[in-house]
C-alpha cells in the first residue's frame, strides 16, 4: 500500500517518471527473480547442512 501511495505522489508530481517506473518494474522482477531463486536455494542447503552437523547432538540428547 506504501509503495502504491509513493507512486502516486510521483505521478502527480511528475507522471513521465511515474510511467517510466510502471513500466520499468515488471522488467527489473524478471531480471532479479533467477537471484532470488539461488537464495531460496541456497538456504535450503545450509539448513540442511546445519540439520546434518547438529543431528548428533539432538539424538544424544533425546538418549539421554
Amino acid at each position: 500500500m506504501v509503495g502504491f501511495l509513493l507512486w502516486c505522489i510521483v505521478f502527480i508530481l511528475c507522471w513521465p517518471l511515474a510511467l517510466f517506473a510502471l513500466i520499468l518494474y515488471p522488467i527489473v522482477w524478471l531480471l532479479l527473480l533467477p537471484f532470488r531463486l539461488v537464495g531460496i536455494a541456497v538456504g535450503g542447503v545450509l539448513e540442511l547442512v546445519w540439520a546434518l552437523i547438529t543431528l548428533r547432538a539432538r539424538v544424544i540428547r533425546r538418549v539421554a
